[in-house]
Parts: structure tokens; sequence; C-alpha cells
């Protein structure tokens, strides 16, 4: 589909089982778009066995590139470093437990070659298909809206892992990123959007995983961090 190289970048913290499906899932699924990519694993501190496994499926495929922090930076801080030593002109990400169905995989970097800065799957658009617990659900749509409610975003769903950038303009508005956890996706999209970058929001299915790494600290901290972005981009004009 693209002459252009493609860096997949899955984040890892201690999912090594989930590893043992991702890894092969992805290097079909990124075959099939195109035969110049990379999948970069950004392991950040596991201790599970994770960087061990990724090891070994380095060195039966070249295409497939550890990244490994002996100690825990955070989610979005383990993106930023894996997006830095990425090749590819186009770098997409999504989680390690293929939440969002694969499928939209090629929607997503097509998107980019188009002429997107940014793609991102979306669970909350009519089209969308999702199966999750209630609970989750709501706590979705509520910290979406007031995301979009405080900070003036236009998009439906600033947390789904699914993303695509055209590297170059991504790479141009990281150093304004603050957050270096769960937050990240969100403070990207925001600070993108009010950049006047082109974003392209499209609708996925996404089933719930059987592990989440996203804790009921991780919830309040986010909602302080919508909060605390208010009050920069309001406030501190950083």
């Amino acid at each position: 589909m693209t002459g252009l190289l493609v860096s997949a970048v899955i984040p890892v913290y201690n999912d090594r089982e989930a590893l043992t499906r991702a890894i092969p899932g992805s290097l079909s699924a990124l075959g099939e778009i195109t035969r110049d990519f990379e999948l970069i694993i950004a392991e950040d501190g596991s201790m599970d066995g994770s960087p061990e496994c990724v090891r070994s499926w380095e060195q039966e495929d070249p295409r497939v590139r550890l990244l490994h922090s002996d100690e825990r930076l955070g989610r979005g801080q383990a993106l930023n470093r894996a997006f830095a030593k990425a090749r590819g002109e186009i770098i997409c990400y999504y989680d390690v437990d293929l939440a969002t169905d694969m499928q939209h995989l090629p929607a997503l970097i097509r998107a980019i070659t188009s002429g997107y800065d940014i793609a991102t799957g979306s669970r909350l658009l009519p089209g969308s298909r999702i199966e999750r617990s209630g609970g989750r659900e709501i706590a979705s749509r509520s910290y979406n809206f007031l995301v979009r409610t405080l900070l003036g975003s236009r998009l439906h769903d600033h947390q789904c892992g699914f993303k695509a950038f055209n590297r170059k303009r991504l790479l141009a508005i990281i150093p304004s990123v603050k957050d270096t956890h769960w937050f990240w996706d969100t403070e990207v999209l925001v600070r993108a959007g009010r950049a006047g970058y082109r974003i392209c929001e499209f609708p996925v299915h996404w089933q719930q995983g059987t592990k989440t790494t996203v804790r009921h600290q991780d919830v309040w901290e986010m909602g302080s961090a919508i909060l605390g972005l208010w009050w920069q981009l309001h406030v501190a004009k950083d």
C-alpha cells in the first residue's frame, strides 16, 4: 500500500503472555500493508520475562526491535523514546492486547499517506463497535466529555490506543507534551488540534482485554491532568 517505511510501536509493561499473540499478529498485519516496516517493542521495565520473549523474536526476524528500559519510564515516556529512535516516516502504535481489531490498521496508515498528520481510532463514534463493561464505558464517556468541554477538543475518543502519525510532525510537537504516562495520548491530540494539525478520527471495533494496567490511581491522576493542561493552556500560556 505504501513505499514509505512504517514504524509500529507496541508499549509493553509485564505483558509477556500478550506478546506471544501481538508480535506474530503484528508481523502478519504489517506485512499485508508494506514490505518496509519495523516493529518496535517499547518495553518499560518489565519483570515477567517480556524482554527475553522479545529478544527471541528479534533473533528470528530482523524487523523486530526491542527497546528495553531497566527502570519504569511511564507509558508516555516509553513511547517518546521509541518514536525518537524509530526509522519510519510513518509511525503508529497500538496496545499489546490488540484490543482494536487489526483489520483497521491499513486505514490507520492510509490516513497518514493521504495527508493527515495524525490518525486515531475511536470507540465513541457512530459505527464504532465496542465490547467492554458498563463501568468502563461510563468512565470513558465521562472522561472524553470533560476533555471536549474543558480543553476544547473536537475529537470524541482521546485514549484509544490505536494511533498513527507523520513522524516529522509528531516530533515537532512532542517537546511541548508534559505528561509521561496515561494522559500522554490526550495531551498529544489536544496540543496537535490547537496547533492546527490535520487529525483523522474513525470508528473501530474494540474489545476490552482480560488484563488492564490502568489503576484507580491512574483515573484520578488523569482527571487532575485535564485540569492541569487547562491551566497550562489558558492561564500559564506555556
